[in-house]
């Protein structure tokens, strides 16, 4: 158990080498910087994810980009599994690595997509990390790894699903600070936000050629207000003069499962 005033262990799941440092990033630059712990996972090795690499070559390149990413951040602890991207599957040997993982991490904060989010990658990844919100107390389930003894707290990313429930945001962090930080993360995960998302889901935008032009191109592409239930959160925790002035930020739901803070709680737990 986590005793008072020591360092937070975070981890964050995500489906993609990308996706920690796309909906975590700047949250986790504040946590890393006041000298908590935080690891990023990614399920799977990210080698479909591209329109002309693939296999072993682009889960390498996805791999380095994922080190220097963490890098930027100030991230010392990151792992991609070796599960092909597109083919992930909630099985029960996935599940019980999960369990490993954050028995491993001996986590007191865990986050991870949301249930109904478009990617099955990262549908099965919630599933998976959901479904370890109570075998990571049972000592029978993985023996060979001591158990938690106290559950972590589970905090979905933020998405704009609507069906069967929209996301409804329990914390936010203000990440104006470390926005630029973010997108240097961002960045340094060059085959996806300057090779295969301009390919598959920006219509073939001819990326600007070079370094600086090309980050100022991506920060214009990432760059969103907050959202009105967001921005309702962020008056109520920063103050409505002070949240008026907050360009960007990160948001979070509460898993029902895990351990169920208070919101005050919740708002001492991750930074301002």
């Amino acid at each position: 158990m986590r005793e008072s005033g020591s360092p937070l262990r975070v981890i964050a799941v995500g489906a993609h080498p990308d996706d920690c440092e796309f909906y975590f990033g700047g949250t986790a630059a504040k946590l890393a910087a006041q000298g908590h712990q935080v690891k990023f996972v990614s399920v799977t090795n990210g080698d479909a994810g591209h329109h002309r690499l693939a296999g072993l070559e682009l889960a390498a390149r996805r791999k380095s980009e994922t080190e220097e990413a963490a890098r930027r951040l100030g991230i010392a602890a990151w792992e991609v599994l070796d599960h092909h991207d597109g083919l992930l599957l909630a099985d029960l040997a996935t599940r019980l690595q999960i369990i490993r993982c954050l028995r491993q991490w001996q986590a007191d904060i865990v986050l991870t997509h949301r249930f109904n989010d478009y990617h099955p990658d990262h549908r099965y990844t919630s599933q998976l990390v959901q479904d370890s919100a109570y075998l990571v107390l049972v000592p029978n389930i993985c023996p060979e790894v001591p158990v938690l003894r106290r559950n972590p707290v589970y905090l979905y990313f933020e998405d704009d699903f609507q069906r069967p429930a929209a996301f409804t945001p329990d914390v936010v962090v203000a990440i104006d600070d470390v926005w630029s930080r973010k997108i240097d993360a961002l960045d340094a995960h060059a085959s996806q936000f300057y090779e295969w998302l301009p390919w598959v889901d920006w219509n073939g935008e001819t990326v600007p050629p070079t370094p600086e032009e090309r980050r100022a191109w991506l920060e214009a592409k990432v760059s969103r207000p907050p959202s009105p239930s967001v921005r309702r959160k962020l008056a109520e925790r920063y103050g409505a003069e002070c949240a008026e002035r907050i360009r960007y930020a990160e948001a979070f739901e509460l898993c029902e499962y895990g351990r169920r803070p208070t919101t005050a709680e919740l708002n001492e737990l991750l930074p301002r």
